[in-house]
């Protein structure tokens, strides 16, 4: 059925509200997507704001027009298109379109024999569904083309679903031209998150906005259902230049909409000049030259390609190209599981939170410099796309390589920018541009180019090398791997190390807001003020990270760090802030700022129910109502997101979390067990059910949760602090004293457990114990007045 202007997709049948495994496994992984390499311009007709100020509302007379329209004018831009990875995002499945062999060919994983076939033209796979029984599902459209290619079936709830079975779109002599599995080591069965059906490969929510173009997820939660919408099937024009309604107009009729310029003959693109706002911006004419300032965190460009290439979280359907991507999208920062310490590429996180790390950001570079935006390929082969900007006499020699026989020869790129191999045959480039750095890999255990290569040798014999070619001082661009690692690590050395990244402007923005965010368990006044500071940076992601990092902070303090934020220009901002502030009692407010915050908590319930097909939006959403004394919409939210995803361990903490403080204790015990029925190795529910047991005075029952928690997940230091405090209750100091310092050890910089330590060790007489962990804890919060009290109340040494 066709809609104006855009295309309705099919529908399918399976049943909705599929579960998944634990959410406390190291996270909820998102179906890989089969981009390709190629990056994205953003060129001259881009749609501007024309309403909505500062909030970045898209104006209502903007609309898609359809990519075929583009092409009477800009045919030479539709024909370098036309071949790329973007027009093969998404098709129609087709004899012209699939790749993969549906000749009763069979593929078999974890005890499941899967057929490819055809029928009346048609194509299918034979797999087991939902329920593990067999069944044929018919293929509706291919999903990327190289160097893979998967399939999805559609369902009549409206859900499409990825097939994890894809097709190897390699050539045969590089061991392609083959089905296999995307997860091969990890046994997949029905119920699974992660399984075919489940709700981590659901293309509506997955998938969709970056492989075709003006989408419109269309979620309805009261149903769990999809009426998802597209104007292009595929990465059309208007996914990267915008709705192009107002620029047709203004071809079609010459109106003065907005005026242009050329650009210069060898970027074939454009100089855009807003009426209205008076924004100008476009790429700088050559390569090489000076270029924006590096301290400025908007490129237009850079944050178009962003909208698809990075890790992000979508707040909005309302982009526009050119604005920042925090204004529709949550972006990942340099986050532990996604990145290793010194922000090399770990996890799939695509490229924008690499660039952002390089120095080539640093000095204006952008996307199509390196990256023809309609082809989609390199502008040049080789080391030639490098030695436009860096000269070759220099760069181009063995003296610099000291690799002059390698086979195959070494590109910039082999040290440059290592590669890692996603969804099993899809090798991508790290963006960060970074020099080799195997002195890291011995102090930090990080990955290094070197070592990618000589696998026989260590990171000591690389660093050795490189200190023989190079001398003993290392460079690099990016300087905060050791403060990253330090805070991974809980090491009492993090807190100065992390103000030091922070304190530096040359740090790279995403870099410096991560380690504004890792600041929150050393809070102490003065990096207070530092955070303060951050909230008023001129980069969003550095004013996220500031929220992040006063997480600690007291609710009567937080209105007047955050609340001018609940009126930032970004939309991402603002949902962080709203978010921040959800404890705060409206009765102290001004009516103007009560009026300000109720805007702003209307806009984050928007932005918690566009993602209501997703379990962590609603627990999000039910925590922020609970913190809001709302306790009724708070329960249904918990109850919503249990239902959605019935592994979800978060929502029955939460739920029970819910009822302790509404004293329904009996209710809350019943859902922990509920937990523990779907999940029964899940630490979370272990530590909460021994905190409501202990709340019964069922200190035996009690006991047993809290030491099975924190033996599950001895990461989470809470969970041995908090067995700890139960057993000194029973009269078990010793074994208390015994389990915090293990706790320690893992945890040096946890004042919880150093402040037990402290206390439990003056209680049994053992006051240079208490003193040694006192002067710990001081070193970790100079200038702390209880901290300070602890050492003042402690006999000073050699008196009793």
């Amino acid at each position: 059925m066709d809609a104006p202007s855009r295309k309705t997709s099919r529908k399918g049948a399976d049943e909705a509200g599929n579960d998944g495994r634990s959410a406390q496994r190291s996270s909820w992984r998102v179906l890989a997507l089969s981009l390709g390499a190629g990056l994205i311009v953003l060129a001259g007709i881009a749609a501007y704001r024309q309403a909505g100020g500062d909030r970045g509302e898209p104006a209502g007379r903007l609309g898609y027009v359809g990519g075929a329209i583009c092409k009477g004018c800009h045919a030479e831009e539709a024909m370098a298109w036309h071949s790329s990875h973007h027009a093969l995002s998404m098709q129609h499945a087709s004899d012209a379109t699939v790749l993969g062999d549906f000749n009763n060919a069979t593929f078999t994983a974890y005890g499941v024999t899967s057929r490819f076939f055809r029928r009346d033209g048609k194509f299918f796979i034979n797999t087991d569904g939902r329920d593990g029984g067999m069944a044929d599902f018919e293929v509706g459209y291919t999903f990327g083309v190289f160097p893979l290619q998967q399939y999805l079936v559609a369902f009549p709830d409206g859900r499409l679903q990825a097939l994890p079975i894809a097709w190897d779109a390699r050539a045969k002599e590089d061991g392609g031209q083959r089905w296999f599995h995307l997860y091969p080591d990890e046994p997949i069965r029905h119920g699974d998150v992660l399984h075919w059906t489940g709700l981590n490969q659901n293309w509506n929510f997955m998938c969709a906005e970056c492989h075709s173009t003006d989408l419109h997820k269309n979620y309805d939660a009261a149903g769990d259902r999809y009426q998802t919408t597209w104007s292009d099937i595929d990465v059309s024009c208007e996914a990267c230049h915008g709705p192009g309604s107002a620029h047709v107009d203004w071809a079609a009729h010459r109106n003065a909409w907005w005026r242009w310029q050329s650009a210069p003959p060898n970027k074939g693109l454009a100089v855009a000049f807003n009426e209205r706002t008076g924004v100008t911006w476009s790429p700088d004419a050559a390569l090489g030259t000076a270029r924006r300032s590096s301290l400025q965190p908007l490129r237009p460009e850079l944050e178009t390609c962003g909208r698809c290439h990075s890790r992000r979280a979508e707040l909005s359907e309302d982009w526009l190209p050119g604005q920042s991507l925090s204004n529709t999208h949550l972006v990942s920062l340099l986050e532990r599981g996604l990145y290793h310490a010194d922000g090399q590429i770990e996890a799939e996180v695509y490229e924008y939170g690499s660039f952002r790390q390089s120095k080539m950001f640093a000095n204006g570079v952008t996307c199509s410099d390196c990256h023809d935006p309609h082809r989609l390929q390199p502008r040049a082969s080789g080391d030639g796309l490098c030695l436009q900007c860096h000269a070759a006499a220099k760069y181009a020699t063995a003296k610099h390589s000291f690799h002059p026989a390698a086979t195959p020869p070494l590109l910039c790129t082999s040290c440059h920018m290592p590669t890692q191999t996603y969804m099993q045959v899809h090798v991508r480039h790290d963006h960060s541009f970074r020099v080799p750095r195997p002195d890291l890999s011995v102090t930090l255990g990080t990955p290094n180019a070197c070592n990618a290569c000589h696998k026989d040798k260590s990171p000591q014999w690389a660093a050795a090398a490189v200190e023989r070619w190079y001398g003993p001082a290392r460079e690099g661009f990016q300087t905060f791997g050791e403060a990253f690692h330090s805070a991974r690590q809980e090491l009492p050395e993090a807190r100065d190390l992390l103000a030091r990244v922070v304190a530096d402007p040359l740090t790279p923005g995403i870099a410096r807001a991560t380690a504004y965010g890792a600041m929150a368990p050393y809070l102490t006044p003065d990096l207070v003020a530092q955070l303060r500071r951050g909230l008023g940076d001129s980069d969003p992601l550095i004013r996220l990270g500031a929220l992040r990092g006063l997480e600690g902070v007291s609710p009567d303090r937080r209105w007047a760090l955050a609340g001018p934020l609940l009126s930032d220009p970004v939309r991402a901002v603002r949902i962080e802030a709203t978010s921040f502030l959800a404890a705060t009692p409206p009765d102290r407010l001004s009516p103007e700022d009560r009026q300000r915050f109720e805007r702003a908590t209307q806009e984050y319930v928007q932005t918690q129910r566009f993602n209501a097909d997703r379990p962590e939006a609603r627990v999000s959403l039910g925590a922020f109502f609970a913190q809001r004394g709302e306790t009724a919409p708070a329960e249904a939210e918990f109850q919503a997101a249990i239902k959605l995803a019935p592994r979800f361990i978060q929502a029955y903490v939460n739920l029970a979390d819910l009822y302790r403080a509404l004293g329904r204790d009996p209710e809350a015990e019943t859902v922990l067990r509920q937990a523990l029925a779907v999940a029964p190795d899940d630490a979370a529910a272990h530590h909460a059910l021994g905190l409501a047991l202990a709340r019964e005075h069922r200190m035996p029952e009690a006991l047993a949760m809290l030491a099975k928690a924190a033996a599950l997940d001895p990461q989470q230091s809470r969970y041995a602090y908090v067995y700890a405090i139960a057993l000194n209750t029973t009269g078990a100091r010793d074994k208390a004293l015994h389990v915090l310092e293990d706790n320690h050890l893992r945890h040096p910089a946890d004042r919880e457990t150093l402040t037990a330590l402290v206390s439990l060790n003056h209680e049994a007489g053992d006051d240079t114990a208490a003193r040694r962990y006192a002067e710990m804890l001081a070193r970790l919060a100079p200038g702390n007045p209880a901290v300070a009290r602890l050492l003042t109340d402690l006999p000073a040494p050699g008196q009793k």
